[in-house]
């Protein structure tokens, strides 16, 4: 059942991202929509993972905080893993 869930959850994806791509083919778009389609993610993103780390939960914080480090020196790919990394490890060493 949770591999049917995942494969369902992927097409749903899917779909929505080529569905956009079918929508707005050959249309022109504003600068300002360009603009705020750009940031979207960015923002979806932030408000899946805030609840998270509104919990107090020392790990999550100082896990934050590293990944926030990362941001600001490193590329996207390097950042994901080193938020993810630090996360899990956190989580080990911290209890609390």
């Amino acid at each position: 059942m949770t591999i049917l869930t995942i494969l369902l959850m992927a097409f749903v994806t899917y779909c929505t991202r080529i569905g956009g791509y079918w929508l707005l083919n050959g249309r022109h778009i504003s600068l300002r929509t360009t603009k705020v389609m750009e940031v979207a993610p960015g923002c979806v993103l932030v408000a899946v993972l805030a609840p998270d780390f509104a919990s107090g939960k020392g790990a999550d914080l100082l896990a934050l905080a590293v990944t926030a480090l990362a941001a600001t020196r490193c590329s996207l790919l390097v950042t994901v893993l080193v938020g993810v990394g630090s996360g899990w490890l956190l989580r080990q060493v911290i209890p609390f």
